[in-house]
């Protein structure tokens, strides 16, 4: 009889597995659960199989850290500053794999990379697209809500700053735009964006302008949250210029 680690190796690649569930390989028929699993414990001792965490394992030279954090949670994907990366909205390279979902879970450290998990609410959980291939395929926000994500969590995007240059350089859709933020359903975020914008000059937006005007309150917001409520202010989006104009501008390189 062929031997069960031999087996499991052969199903990986028949089915094209660098990085797998203990259900997956359970449903290996030709082999009983209890030997399946002493055969994966045996592969991990040899150096062939590494564990993500419990019940979650991947080949010993499979190390891409997107696939692994989206591999990590249920539902979400990758976001915020790593996101911004990924689009090359940011020229920075977080040293952190930042993830978004909606289910509480500790931070971890998996073969030398930070995880860091997100929670948000299910509401939040909009705009992913999937990229890569076979089993190394995972769920990434697209720019619209790269954008919008970090504008209203900053502080795990770059800081202030940088999101505004990603927002500068970023082609955006207006029509993705305008659903994400009915979705997050944030007047001052959405009044915000809607004055970089025009600000901006970014082309082709009024989809989104005409949205953040049927929805602008009599609310003055300050543009820049985390700082204090006084400056200029901008009588069309009801915001207060904490941050110089020339400032805003400079930060756009």
């Amino acid at each position: 009889m062929k031997n069960h680690t031999i087996k499991i190796l052969e199903y990986l690649d028949d089915h094209g597995l660098d990085i797998f569930t203990k259900d997956q390989v359970l449903s290996i028929d030709t082999i009983p659960p209890s030997s399946v699993m002493r055969g994966v414990k045996k592969l991990i001792d040899q150096g062939y199989l590494r564990v993500i965490e419990k019940g979650k394992y991947c080949r010993h030279n499979f190390a891409d850290e997107f696939v692994i954090g989206t591999f990590l949670v249920k539902k979400g994907g990758i976001a915020y500053w790593s996101a911004m990366n990924y689009h090359g909205l940011t020229e920075q390279i977080p040293n952190t794999v930042f993830v978004q979902t909606n289910q509480w879970k500790k931070n971890k450290n998996v073969f030398g990379v930070a995880y860091k998990f997100i929670q948000v609410r299910d509401y939040k959980l909009l705009g992913y697209q999937e990229k890569g291939f076979g089993n190394s395929r995972f769920t990434i926000t697209d720019v619209e809500k790269t954008l919008i994500d970090s504008f209203d969590q900053p502080e795990i995007s770059g800081g202030y700053p940088e999101i505004i240059k990603a927002f500068y350089q970023a082609t955006i859709n207006p029509v993705k735009l305008k659903r994400y933020c009915k979705a997050f359903n944030k007047t001052a975020l959405t009044k915000r964006l809607a004055f970089l914008t025009e600000f901006f000059n970014k082309p082709e937006m009024d989809v989104f302008i005409d949205y953040a005007l049927s929805v602008r309150n009599e609310n003055y917001d300050p543009f820049w949250p985390y700082q204090q409520a006084k400056g200029k202010v901008n009588e069309r989006w009801r915001i207060i210029l904490n941050i110089d104009e020339k400032e805003i501008l400079n930060m756009r390189h």
